[in-house]
């Protein structure tokens, strides 16, 4: 049986009564309420997180297409490193040319979000280029996988900044973030058909049941169906 509840202005003014000699200011109400919750052990509902806006694959072809006819290959190579990883823009600034592995092709990341450490493929298909750009590198003394020509490494901002001028060429409504890119990797793995145990190490996401699963699976494993994924990705 519903109990007919009094109506939210009534019931603030038979509070009010209560507590007008307490001469509340707001931090006393605040906290007042809060243990008030406590005591009636009513839940404070999450706020959602909002989905990042997730390009389509052909706003990805008409984005990178852009990024080919400028012909800048440090640009390639840094968008190209986004897509097929995705690391996160903090972690892709950090990765050192000694973060690279082109035997098992990998790259490490060191100190990620949360302070972990993490290894991301990349496809069999990049290492030329990759490699490429590293002995170029290697050439001018970086330790960095991406410097600039004052030999300091790129900051977030210089990387949102060279992804805003490909989106605004592709004439594109929105500029794409690094974040969309991870997002648009992960999403597009997930509609594959892969096993989010088999995504979750790359993606660093902390999920218990994912981590279980993985922890039963070899890298080799997840690195081989990341690969023949790959063979299908549109850029």
């Amino acid at each position: 049986m519903n109990m007919q509840r009094t109506p939210a202005p009534k019931k603030a003014k038979q509070l009010a009564k209560h507590l007008r000699k307490e001469r509340p200011d707001y931090n006393y109400l605040k906290s007042v309420f809060r243990h008030l919750r406590t005591e009636l052990e009513v839940e404070v509902p999450k706020a959602q997180k909002k989905l990042p806006n997730i390009p389509t694959e052909e706003e990805i072809k008409r984005y990178y297409d852009a990024v080919w006819q400028a012909r800048n290959v440090q640009d390639m190579v840094i968008i190209k490193t986004l897509l097929y990883t995705g690391v996160r823009v903090s972690e892709l600034v950090n990765i050192k040319i000694e973060d690279v592995d082109f035997q098992r092709c990998q790259i490490r990341i060191n100190d990620g979000k949360g302070g972990k450490d993490k290894i991301v493929p990349f496809p069999v298909s990049f290492k030329e280029v990759l490699a490429m750009h590293v002995d170029q590198m290697s050439q001018k003394k970086a330790t960095y996988l991406f410097e600039s020509s004052w030999k300091r490494k790129y900051s977030t901002r210089g990387i949102h900044k060279i992804l805003a001028k490909y989106a605004e060429a592709a004439g594109l409504s929105k500029p794409i973030s690094p974040h969309q890119l991870r997002h648009f990797l992960l999403t597009w793995l997930k509609k594959q058909g892969i096993d989010d145990a088999l995504i979750q190490p790359y993606s660093g996401h902390s999920s218990r049941q994912s981590l279980e699963v993985y922890s039963r699976l070899s890298i080799g494993e997840a690195q081989e169906i990341y690969e023949q994924a790959m063979l299908k990705f549109p850029v």
